[in-house]
């Protein structure tokens, strides 16, 4: 089980109380409900490996270098840097968060230019049986297939689905290796794609279903005599360039050289001091005990 880290403690800091705080004032809500979600999904599932997966770069040049626009709705400048932009109350917690999933035991794995997304689908690639990734950023559909399965965690971790490739074949009518393909046509504007211009999710599965590839849908664009409507082949061809871009923006990499898995006993000792210190609750107590019986 290896899990989006970032998107879980935005989401703990955007679902859980403001009012937890350390003793000495500072907020905790993100750092207690990151270790709660955690806990509560390796109980459930019970992984034999379990990994964090770290933005080391969240927006790498390389991606932006093909989509200008990605995640630019998400950059703030400061002293003349672009930053991402991030609540003041849940920078401060960022490093409480890995301090704890460290003293849990868990390891914590990033990569140079490269997203917590590249991390995610590298671990999952190579892991011999089946896998989980939970996440709440559907492009990670793109790795559901009969060895790994996406937790998607974005209604919640209570009321988490488990994405597998029956799911998207009722869900979007499209096969788990065509999810790329249906992405960057529907585009996605959390992450700056703006998509192809008029194509909704249905027109992107019906062109994903009806065309083995990108490259077939632009040749059917291209010729009149195709079958596709005027309308369709218009939206194509005026976005062309855009979707061979996208698609290396969209596709996780998923052959990293990455260190091992080694997952450690956690270090209660640490442990109850950084309860102590921050005022954890029974949020760090419950992720030990999860982790202690896997």
């Amino acid at each position: 089980m290896v899990f989006d880290t970032s998107y879980l403690y935005f989401r703990a800091f955007f679902g859980v109380p403001a009012t937890f705080r350390a003793p000495d004032g500072r907020p905790v809500n993100a750092v207690r409900g990151t270790l709660d979600f955690i806990a509560r999904l390796v109980s459930q599932y019970s992984p034999d490996e379990i990994a964090c997966a770290w933005d080391d770069e969240w927006r790498p040049e390389w991606r932006v270098s093909l989509i200008p626009s990605y995640k630019t709705h998400r950059l703030v400048v400061v002293d003349g840097m672009e930053m991402e932009q991030v609540d003041d109350d849940l920078t401060i917690q960022v490093p409480l968060i890995r301090q704890a999933i460290e003293a849990a035991g868990i390891p914590i794995i990033g990569a140079a230019d490269h997203e917590a997304d590249d991390v995610l689908a590298s671990l999952a690639r190579r892991h011999t049986g089946q896998s989980l990734v939970v996440t709440g950023d559907r492009d990670l559909f793109q790795l559901v297939d009969d060895d790994t399965s996406v937790v998607y965690v974005a209604r919640g971790v209570a009321k988490h689905e488990l994405v597998t490739p029956e799911v998207l074949a009722e869900k979007y009518g499209l096969a788990a290796a065509r999810y790329v393909d249906f992405a960057v046509l529907r585009g996605d504007p959390s992450d700056g794609l703006p998509g192809v211009k008029g194509i909704g999710d249905k027109s992107a599965a019906s062109l994903v279903n009806t065309y083995p590839s990108l490259e077939a849908m632009v040749e059917a664009a291209v010729d009149p005599d195709s079958g596709m409507s005027p309308s369709m082949r218009s939206k194509l061809l005026a976005d062309v360039d855009y979707l061979a871009r996208a698609r290396e923006v969209v596709t996780a990499v998923d052959t990293l050289e990455l260190p091992a898995i080694d997952r450690k006993a956690p270090d209660e000792a640490r442990a109850q001091l950084l309860t102590d210190e921050l005022g954890l609750g029974g949020s760090m107590t419950r992720l030990v005990s999860a982790l202690r019986v896997q």
